[in-house]
């Protein structure tokens, strides 16, 4: 039995720190990366629902982070999962290594795994698959379903057109849609300039059934949708409601928004690292740092709060993997 025990606690010991290797040696600077990303999603969090109690906070990707020690045998994060609402996710089933291609079986079993960390603690889950074959958007809706995830079929990457296909909108209904966990579909329209002005685009998301939009706060123009817009686009087109969503990212500052001062395009701000070579314009920050943090929320000029006084139902968080930047 001597023996056995000794045994025991070399392993115990042993998976201690491996566990604790696996959280922090990524950090030789002593920062955790992935406790800094969950503690700013959590501020942005606190902040919105101190001003509506009912606004929804959804982080799109770094799924890892439902997990305490970001293994898909973890612990659930409670604080991290008990203020969102939901989770975002591209890729699950097609364009994960190529745009109309399915995500192989080892990828989509690993964030699956995480997912339903999040699912089984009350949150719903919002998949974008990058597919445009009818039969594999068909397939994308059905494997989403039977997994009881909410989803939409991009059938372009930069999620600038309404989908001609479906003809009907997968799971469409008449219902009046005021939480998160009442949507049966999604439509993700964040960059509109295939839209000649608000008015196409509001004419367009009305004349459709689905139960939720994420969108930009902004036109393609550079001027933020108004709370009356807002609640223009709120309506489907079979007299249901639907909820409204802002995209936002925060691991990356864009130099086209509202918050870029024109010495940035010189000097750059010391929390500010290197463009991002997929995306020209969008540029890799220290999102742990106070100053990026204020830009983005805890303030009556800061992003989340103009998304808040635009109307908006809740805000969907972009670059959340930035953690695995700086790992």
């Amino acid at each position: 039995m001597g023996l056995i025990k000794i045994c025991f606690t070399l392993f115990v010991g042993l998976y201690l720190v491996s566990c604790h290797e696996e959280e922090d040696s990524a950090s030789p600077d002593g920062i955790d990366y992935r406790q800094e990303m969950r503690e700013f999603v959590i501020g942005i969090s606190d902040y919105a629902k101190s001003l509506d109690p009912h606004f929804q906070v959804i982080p799109q990707n770094g799924i890892e982070l439902v997990s305490s020690n970001g293994a898909e045998t973890g612990l659930p994060d409670t604080s991290y999962l008990e203020a969102i609402d939901g989770n975002g996710q591209e890729d699950l089933f097609y364009g994960y290594k190529q745009d109309d291609k399915a995500t192989p079986a080892e990828d989509n079993a690993y964030l699956i795994s995480f997912l339903n960390i999040s699912k089984s603690a009350g949150n719903t889950i919002l998949v974008t698959d990058y597919c445009s074959t009818p039969s594999k958007m068909d397939d994308s809706y059905a494997r989403n379903s039977a997994n009881q995830y909410v989803s939409f079929a991009a059938d372009r990457r930069a999620l600038n057109d309404i989908p001609g296909y479906p003809h009907l909108v997968h799971g469409e209904n008449n219902d009046i849609i005021t939480s998160l966990s009442g949507a049966r579909n999604f439509l993700y329209l964040i960059n509109p300039d295939q839209f000649a002005t608000k008015a196409d685009f509001i004419l367009s998301v009305t004349a459709t059934n689905y139960d939720l939009i994420v969108m930009d706060l902004f036109f393609e123009d550079g001027t933020p949708f108004t709370s009356s817009e807002v609640d223009q686009l709120r309506s489907k087109a079979n007299g249901g409601k639907r909820m409204v969503i802002s995209y936002m990212s925060i691991g990356e500052a864009e130099d086209y928004r509202y918050y870029w001062l024109p010495e940035w395009n010189s000097h750059k701000p010391a929390w500010m690292e290197e463009e991002n070579p997929d995306w020209a314009g969008n540029f890799k920050v220290q999102y742990w740092n106070e100053e990026w943090q204020s830009i983005i929320f805890s303030n009556d000029s800061s992003y989340v709060r103009k998304i808040i006084d635009a109307g908006f139902d809740g805000i969907y968080l972009d670059i959340i993997d930035a953690f695995e930047y700086f790992e």
